[in-house]
């Protein structure tokens, strides 16, 4: 019954996270409610290893169909994927505590900022090329893998956010492009999470599987409907977020 349970939210998440990220509203808490008194890094280990497949499949769906510009987003991802090995190390130094209370802070400025913004990311407009463009989507990298190495809600989300603010990217291409790099992040605190003992694999084959059921359907539907589709999308998980990190944050 676990099993099932915890697959159904994976199945979920997948198609959540592949339309605009945030899937981990939805498996992380589903895992520490059904499993409330497994440690939470074997948790955490867990939805890595799940949610991993999902938005590594999308990427692969959304290459197909979008112009990625991977002269920026291949050195993107290393520098994502080396910043979360630095904030996975850095969590098990200091802790992160002290970004509760900052995050819905955060999150409700991004929220704002697109919602003031109404032609945000509805076109596709790169703002710089060649080395430029590499070095603004290597710092996005560097950064918001760092972050999601050491706390992590919120991680798809910023990863769009930014590639449409900076980099001039739509809804659609900032979404795929994030992909790529959710994928770095993802491996880097999985490799972290195994090392360590902290992944119970049996249950991550089944979760996979249905997250990339769910990964491929959210990304067949973002591609369906276009950039108006995900910045929709993306205002109402900003918004769950908020919610959820300010009610952790405030109320708990």
């Amino acid at each position: 019954m676990e099993l099932l349970l915890v697959s159904m939210a994976s199945l979920l998440a997948g198609f959540v996270d592949a339309i605009v990220g945030g899937g981990g509203l939805i498996l992380v808490p589903a895992l520490f409610a059904v499993f409330p008194t497994t440690h939470p890094a074997t948790l955490l280990g867990v939805n890595k290893g799940a949610s991993i497949w999902g938005t590594g499949f999308a990427t692969w769906q959304y290459a197909r169909r979008v112009d990625m510009r991977w002269h920026a987003l291949r050195p993107a991802a290393a520098a994502g994927f080396a910043g979360s090995l630095g904030g996975a190390w850095l969590v098990t130094v200091i802790s992160p505590d002290f970004l509760r209370k900052l995050l819905p802070l955060v999150l409700v400025g991004v929220l704002a900022y697109t919602l003031a913004k109404k032609e945000l990311g509805r076109v596709h407009a790169p703002r710089f090329e060649g080395r430029q463009e590499m070095w603004a989507a290597t710092a996005i990298g560097l950064v918001i893998g760092f972050y999601d190495g050491f706390f992590g809600p919120g991680t798809g989300s910023f990863f769009v956010f930014l590639l449409v603010r900076w980099l001039g990217y739509d809804f659609l291409n900032a979404s795929a492009s994030a992909k790529l790099l959710n994928t770095a992040t993802n491996l880097a605190a999985l490799i972290l999470f195994a090392v360590k003992g902290h992944v119970w694999w049996h249950f991550v084959v089944v979760m996979a599987l249905a997250n990339v059921i769910g990964s491929l359907l959210g990304t067949r539907l973002a591609l369906k409907h276009g950039a108006g589709f995900v910045r929709i999308v993306f205002i109402a998980v900003v918004s769950v977020l908020i919610l959820k990190t300010g009610y952790d944050a405030f109320l708990r």
